[in-house]
């Protein structure tokens, strides 16, 4: 695999449609994606002192967070509306290489920032619900 640009790395949301089309979250300085899996341990007495798991159980879910610079864009401006009203809806990590992950998502939470000084910032916190798919 080669190295990929961080600034490739984008959080997009859709735009309600029944086949979304998404749009760049601008403003964006940061993002980190996590795919988190519950281990389902089967151990038994024949295990010979190993733990054993359990393939395909437990729960699996992405976490994705970002934070960057409010610009004001219609993306920014449906992830706050989608954070006020609690709605999930449908998300997309793209990266440089192409590939995607794409799934519904509740905003968790949304912090806006800004020293007398500097910019208006923003960091959100996304959770998945449902199955997310790459591509």
């Amino acid at each position: 695999m080669a190295v990929e640009k961080g600034s490739a790395f984008l959080l997009k949301v859709g735009d309600g449609a029944a086949v979304p089309a998404f749009a760049t979250v601008a403003g964006m300085r940061t993002t980190q994606l996590s795919i988190n899996g519950e281990a389902v341990v089967v151990t038994h007495k024949g295990s010979g002192g190993w733990r054993e798991l359990l393939s395909g159980a437990g729960v699996r879910s992405v976490s994705v967070s970002a934070a960057g610079v409010f610009t004001g864009s219609a993306a920014e401006t449906r992830v706050k509306t989608n954070a006020l009203a609690g709605v999930i809806d449908d998300y997309r990590l793209s990266f440089e290489s192409g590939d995607t992950l794409t799934g519904r998502f509740l905003v968790t939470r949304l912090d806006y920032a800004g020293d007398f000084n500097g910019e208006r910032s923003y960091t959100v916190s996304l959770e998945s619900s449902g199955a997310v798919v790459a591509a």
